[in-house]
């Protein structure tokens, strides 16, 4: 079989490595892929995500026989929609189901319609009237564009100082672009937040291994939100039994209410829920495999992921028993200097050719110059261990990433310790 993935960063690249299991595969193709991700498929970097029409041809032109449509803006774009016009099979929700996580304003009026648990909320399209509901507010308080904003389009001001600021950012300076026409303000929620990612095919749903991401750049939950500094699977704070009343208050809920609204989703679903004193509550829904945490949960997937994905598209999951390895995974981020904000690129990496058979690391932002990689973005590598308890895959994850050089290179030295301590309540 000849597949096809588009996208390039950290989470195709684990994508990538899982798909390579399976050994009806043949050739696996990354649009646009990146240097490091050229170790394990065929890339063509001249081809972007928001290529529409480049990756529909490029797909009919070399026989491919399934796709898989990873990142978020070719998916809110109708990459899925057109793929399937032109009779490809492939993996990812269509455009009507993609609005769970490219509209905001969407996403929170489908929960407060369907009673799926969430933070009480209001919407606002001008900046006066968000103004003036923030004078009298609670801090701290959650501001988020409405739409796509690479992760970065949720800010939580601890004043109406700082909420003033970033409604002047996201709405009248547009530093999200036209992501901040409308503007979601949020109650602050408590609690362990976890992540779940599931596969479902519109009725039938697999969750996967929980896990936990840290967002803020440096240690100690300090500094900017990023993309996504480390993660660990799965989360010890979701237990069994918190996630018996996930499903049978937020994720069969989600699906019936997408189904109610004319838009199934089939592909992978991402819950990003607190769970606060009240109970579970959803953060936020993503219409698509999460980055970094994919680079932790697939490498503890047993069953084979191209045989979970095509009983998505063809709507057997409930057919399908989908297994997991004992274990956890830890997975570290090494960044530009500078990341969030200005970072250089085209910084060479040096990585031992001798790394432990339990470490993967997983390439988000670099190219090849030549014969060596350079770096090309602001996260540039996830370093992976599996191993049978937490601190041993963190001990070994971390062990790896200090044997890799880029210079600026830095990296949180504080991945999973939230997790070990709720290990040890």
């Amino acid at each position: 079989m000849n597949l096809l993935v588009v996208g390039g960063g950290g989470r195709e690249h684990a994508l990538i490595k899982k798909l390579k299991e399976n050994p009806e595969v043949e050739t696996i193709y990354a649009l646009p892929g990146n240097g490091g991700i050229a170790a394990d498929a065929v890339c063509m970097p001249e081809i972007g995500t928001k290529d529409i029409s480049g990756i529909v041809s490029f797909a009919k032109t070399h026989d491919i026989d399934f796709a898989v449509v990873a990142p978020d803006d070719p998916l809110a774009l109708g990459c899925v929609d057109r793929l399937h016009e032109a009779g490809i099979p492939c993996f990812g929700p269509d455009a009507k189901a993609a609005r769970i996580e490219s509209s905001k304003v969407f996403s929170k009026g489908l929960m407060k319609k369907y009673g799926i648990p969430t933070a009480d909320y209001q919407v606002f399209e001008a900046p006066e009237a968000a103004l003036s509901y923030l004078r009298s507010a609670k801090y701290p308080i959650v501001i988020k564009a409405d739409g796509l904003a690479l992760g970065k389009g949720v800010l939580i001001p601890q004043s109406f100082a700082e909420a003033e600021a970033a409604i002047k950012a996201i709405m009248e300076d547009k530093v999200f672009g036209e992501s901040g026409a409308q503007v979601v303000v949020e109650e602050f929620l408590t609690g362990p937040e976890v992540s779940v990612l599931a596969f479902t095919d519109g009725t039938a749903i697999r969750p996967m291994v929980s896990s936990m991401d840290h967002k803020r750049a440096g240690d100690g939950d300090t500094g900017l939100n990023t993309g996504g500094m480390g993660t660990i699977a799965p989360n010890p704070y979701y237990t069994r039994d918190i996630a018996a009343v996930c499903m049978d208050t937020i994720f069969l809920p989600t699906l019936a209410a997408m189904c109610a609204e004319g838009c199934p989703f089939k592909g992978c679903l991402y819950f990003g829920l607190m769970l606060t004193p009240d109970g579970p509550k959803v953060i936020e829904y993503n219409c698509r495999f999460g980055d970094p945490e994919t680079q932790v949960v697939l490498p503890l997937l047993k069953t084979d992921l191209l045989t979970i994905m095509r009983s998505v598209e063809n709507e057997t999951l409930d057919t399908l028993d989908v297994e997991w390895h004992d274990g956890v995974a830890a997975c570290v981020i090494l960044a530009s200097g500078g990341y969030p904000e200005h970072y250089e690129k085209g910084k060479t990496i040096f990585i031992p050719s001798n790394l432990p058979e339990d470490v993967t690391v997983y390439h988000a932002g670099d190219k090849l110059q030549g014969q060596s990689l350079v770096t090309s973005g602001g996260r540039v590598l996830g370093v992976t261990a599996a191993a049978p308890t937490l601190k041993a895959a963190l001990n070994r994850a971390y062990a790896a990433a200090d044997s890799i050089y880029f210079e600026g290179a830095f990296m949180r030295h504080d991945i999973g310790q939230r997790a070990l301590r709720g290990e040890e309540q």
